[in-house]
Formats: C-alpha cells, structure tokens, sequence
C-alpha cells in the first residue's frame, strides 16, 4: 500500500505543523504578557525575542518540508524521517533558546542548517539516481 510507503513523512510532517502551532501560541502569548496588540511586531526585548524566534521557524518550515518529503521519496523513508525528527527537536531548541536570549539560539540553528543541507544532499542523490536510473538504465544508490 502506498501509505505504508510514506506513513512517517506524513506523522513528521504532523508533527512540525504541531510544532508550528505551538510557536504561534507562544507570540500570542507573550502579546499578552508584554502587551503587545496586533499589528504591532515591536515591544519589549522579550516579545521581539520570541516573536523573531516564531517568524525564523515560519520562514525555514516550507523549505524543511520540501526536502524532507524529497529525501524520504526519493532517497528513503526512514533516514527522512530521523533527520526531520533532528530538525524538529533542534527548532523547538532554538525557539526556546532565541526567546531566552539572541545567544541561546546560534547552536540550535547550527544543527538545523547542517541538517537541511543533509536533506538537501539525499533529496539531490535521490533523483540524480531516479534520473540516471530511467534515463541511462544504471543504478548509482
């Protein structure tokens, strides 16, 4: 069954937009907290912390999601979905560093970026095999 095949990519996919929520929870939150009223993105340090902390996790997720579906099809399922799980975890570390302090958010957004550029990598060695495969009939993977 074709569900079988992609069951993992669609619960860390789940689970990211969880996580995506979750963020969107926090900035309306800390409006409360710091009074800050829509439309306004400028506060506090606090807020502006947690609110720039949600808008990099917003901006990074339609990217992550990309290639994690791209490795996971082309490359395998399973390493897609360890490496989004690593992702994950190393956002919500980087949210929850960023909104304590700017300093707190560099190691986990060094673990994110290393691990987009792996998924990138197999997402890229996954159809350069599909591609070599139909076309030329060799299998490189």
């Amino acid at each position: 069954m074709l569900h079988n095949n992609i069951v993992l990519l669609g619960a860390v996919t789940l689970l990211g937009i969880l996580e995506q929520a979750y963020f969107s929870l926090q900035v309306i939150a800390a409006r409360r907290k710091f009074s800050v009223s829509p439309p306004c993105t400028s506060g506090p340090a606090e807020f502006e912390r947690v609110y720039r902390a949600q808008m990099n996790c917003t901006e990074y997720f339609p990217m992550f999601l990309a290639v994690l579906w791209l490795s996971g099809i082309f490359f395998h399922q399973g390493t897609a979905a360890a490496c989004g799980l690593l992702y994950l975890l190393s956002r919500y570390r980087y949210f929850v560093g960023y909104s304590t302090s700017s300093q707190g958010r560099l190691v986990p957004m060094y673990l994110n970026a290393g691990v987009l550029w792996f998924m990138i990598a197999l997402s890229t060695l996954g159809i350069l095999n599909a591609l070599i495969s139909h076309y030329l009939g060799l299998e490189i993977l």
